[in-house]
């Protein structure tokens, strides 16, 4: 496999620019924006499992070619327009969500919520200006599990040009795939299991290959950008062969990179750090998934060439992104309550429903994308602070995730290290967390467990910023 390096990643990028901008409160004001990278939502055959070819994979190609491939990454420049046309080839309708991105609301994705539906056939054009640098990931938010589960998503990378250039990048997609013999798809979740935790696939890949190898310059520093895309596996990584540093998460930089021992990550989340390849042409290292009783390797990296004789004691904090902080004096407290509910029928839904209803938000379950949505869980002025006291009430653990705005993690009674800035929180079972956000992106923004079946039966809500 060939050297994943800066520039090989940087080769066919869109040029950005433009006179585009957001402006107070991420509202964008009038102005230029550069051409549209054409984002096809298509069907396409791919080898994932060992016994067969997958048909009718969901995949985003760019421009109008299939791809039997995972989704390009997407590369965007801090502070830049950047612009996508989605072309719906699937045969149903679709979105794309800017997962971390704060964004105007409008440029969201969410069906029902801030834009319509894209039929099939139709097309949707995406305008924004990414305020932050980092790891982040695109999904559509429409008939959500098959789509995602069925290998719709893709990485943004949000480049900032005061970033220390690394003498190689790899970025790593993590997902399982639900298939049966022949590596033909089966149902995607279980009842029971959507009830619990959550329904795990049957294969699991990264990049959509089985315990990929790649090569990287021996003795050099390797930024990996890894994104936990699967609709239910939370993942523990662990490294052996070599030593790296945790230098991001979800995103946003660590104030002081920190040496990686073992971390959970849950779905929605990204994990950024910087390896010190092996010294040697030909020695390993594995990146691994340590949860569970029978762990597994991720990823394989192998050293290449004369070794570069890097140290990983020069790799230091990256620079920050421009994220408010509240003032935890003033700030109004708000009640978030994750509970389980009684099962019932949902609302049907253009975007698909499971036909369940196990789970809510301050005892109140919706599915997320109906045309007659719930009212906000709260209503937050413009410019204020705010502190979400988030309680899980429940025995299982719920990456939550909030649209449009970041917050902050003060405490909690199941951790102490309290990450920077973030957009989603790993609640584990009976925790109980404050976290601080100032409401400054005015829209109505989604709130849901990004346990997908989680979220389709009824983690799901929204805070109001007006």
């Amino acid at each position: 496999m060939p050297m994943l390096n800066r520039r090989t990643f940087l080769q066919g990028s869109a040029a950005l620019g433009g006179a585009f901008a957001l402006g107070a409160g991420f509202a964008a004001r009038a102005g230029a924006s550069p051409d549209p990278q054409v984002l096809t939502a298509q069907f396409a055959d791919a080898r994932i499992a060992a016994d067969g070819v997958t048909p009718k994979v969901m995949t985003y190609g760019l421009g109008e070619a299939a791809h039997a491939s995972m989704p390009p990454v997407l590369r965007m420049r801090k502070g830049e327009a950047y612009a996508a046309r989605l072309v719906n080839r699937l045969d149903e309708p679709t979105t794309v969500h800017w997962h971390g991105l704060r964004i105007a609301n409008a440029m969201d994705g969410v069906p029902e919520i801030t834009q319509p539906y894209v039929y099939p056939g139709d097309g949707f054009d995406y305008v924004f200006t990414p305020p932050d640098a980092g790891t982040f990931w695109y999904h559509p938010h429409c008939n959500t599990l098959t789509q995602i589960g069925r290998g719709l998503a893709g990485v943004i990378v949000v480049e900032n040009p005061d970033d220390p250039v690394f003498d190689a990048e790899i970025v790593l997609t993590l997902r399982d795939w639900r298939l049966g013999r022949g590596g033909k798809f089966i149902d995607p979740f279980k009842p029971r299991d959507a009830a619990r935790g959550g329904t795990y696939g049957t294969v699991k890949t990264t990049n959509w290959q089985r315990e990929p190898v790649f090569e990287a310059p021996a003795g050099g520093l390797v930024r990996v950008r890894i994104a936990a895309m699967d609709v239910t596996r939370i993942y523990t990584m662990a490294l052996d062969g070599a030593a790296a540093k945790v230098v991001a998460l979800d995103g946003n930089p660590v104030d002081t990179p920190f040496l990686l021992d073992r971390l959970d990550v849950g779905p929605g989340q990204r994990l950024d750090i910087v390896m010190r390849m092996p010294e040697s042409e030909g020695q390993t290292a594995k990146l691994s998934n340590d949860r569970g009783s029978r762990p597994w390797t991720i990823a394989t990296f192998r050293a290449v060439g004369t070794s570069l004789k890097r140290d990983l004691r020069d790799v230091g904090p990256l620079p920050g992104n421009p994220i408010a902080e509240a003032d935890v004096s003033i700030a109004k407290r708000i009640p978030i309550e994750l509970t389980a509910t009684a099962e019932h029928k949902p609302t049907p839904s253009i975007c698909g429903s499971l036909g369940y209803t196990f789970w809510a938000i301050n005892k109140v379950p919706w599915p997320g994308d109906t045309p007659d949505p719930i009212a906000p869980i709260e209503e937050l002025k413009l410019g204020r602070s705010y502190v979400l006291q988030i309680s899980n009430r429940t025995p299982h653990a719920h990456p939550i995730h909030l649209h449009g705005l970041s917050f902050r993690i003060l405490n909690s009674n199941k951790r102490t290290f309290l990450p920077p800035p973030t957009d989603t929180i790993l609640l584990l079972p009976d925790e109980q967390a404050e976290v601080a956000l100032v409401a400054d992106n005015p829209g109505d923004w989604v709130i849901h467990c990004h346990i997908i079946e989680h979220q389709k039966t009824g983690m799901t809500g929204y805070l109001r910023v007006v």
